[in-house]
């Protein structure tokens, strides 16, 4: 009995850590918090003041965005992720009509002050229905670039808003984020190898499997790691990028046990908290400078 009840006690404490984590990567507010630090890292490292506007901006439109594509992808998730699809059936439209209302509050907020590129903000809902309703994940490894081409824009727009979208910071960053999240984007595609299957749609994991799948991957983020040391020794970046290399350490140590059995908070927490984590040392090393 007494060691019984402790353990009961860990285990719920477990269990309602995860049930809250759950909700967290389903609701579309942890990823929505991601697309916040891509521009948050941005804002520091290429030296542009922090303004709360634009952190508003793209959380908003990842909560509109990526709550189009969770009920676009009910039919994967049936199969893919049988708890998220539940709870988006559930709760899809009200995620659905708050993502909504922020994306046309930022739209307004925009217009109203009269911000640079407030047109722009059209873009996503472009992406979204590319994404969702054209086929384009149908195609392979279209999907992949696609995704790591649109989180690009998040830097982009960032140096647009501040105008500085032609720096070499700015623009490295563009790169950087596209590529990591490619990489990324084939990795998660290791958990929806059924699913994927199933409706007709071609990935690598499917077409190579997931062992050839980290490989590849890992040899990409290595290959990023090295072009930025590169681009660092020849005087291009200044030293201050080198924190980047923080990220790919972490995907060098998440690629490893990408597995299919492995459920979405693996997937939807800790890969897709690369960024958060990447903002995070960003945000640790400028209070040590500072």
């Amino acid at each position: 009995m007494t060691t019984s009840a402790p353990a009961n006690g860990i285990e719920r404490w477990r269990s309602s850590i995860a049930r809250a984590l759950e909700l967290l990567v389903h609701s579309n507010l942890f990823i929505s918090l991601a697309t916040m630090s891509v521009v948050l890292t941005t804002m520091l490292l290429a030296g542009l003041p922090v303004d709360p506007l634009p952190l508003f901006f793209v959380f908003a439109v990842t909560m509109f965005v990526y709550t189009i594509n969770r009920l676009t992808d009910l039919a994967e998730d049936e199969t893919n992720v049988p708890r998220r699809a539940a709870l988006t059936r559930q709760y899809g439209h009200l995620w659905l009509a708050a993502g909504t209302c922020l994306y046309l509050v930022a739209i307004a907020i925009a217009v109203f002050l009269g911000v640079p590129g407030a047109g722009y903000m059209l873009i996503p809902l472009v992406v979204a229905l590319l994404y969702s309703t054209v086929g384009i994940k149908q195609l392979f490894l279209v999907k992949n670039c696609f995704v790591g081409l649109a989180w690009g824009l998040l830097p982009a727009g960032a140096g647009y808003y501040y105008r500085e979208l032609w720096t070499t910071d700015v623009l490295f960053l563009v790169g950087y984020v596209a590529a990591m999240i490619t990489i990324a984007a084939v990795i998660f595609d290791i958990k929806d190898i059924e699913g994927d299957r199933e409706e007709g749609i071609a990935t690598v994991p499917n077409v190579f499997g997931p062992r050839r799948t980290r490989i590849v991957t890992q040899s990409a983020n290595v290959a990023v790691a090295v072009a930025v040391i590169a681009l660092v020794a020849s005087g291009v970046l200044s030293s201050a990028f080198l924190v980047v290399l923080a990220m790919n350490g972490y995907v060098a140590l998440y690629i490893p046990f990408a597995k299919p059995e492995y459920g979405p908070l693996y997937y939807g927490f800790v890969v897709d908290g690369e960024h958060v984590f990447l903002a995070a040392v960003v945000c640790a090393l400028e209070l040590v400078v500072w």
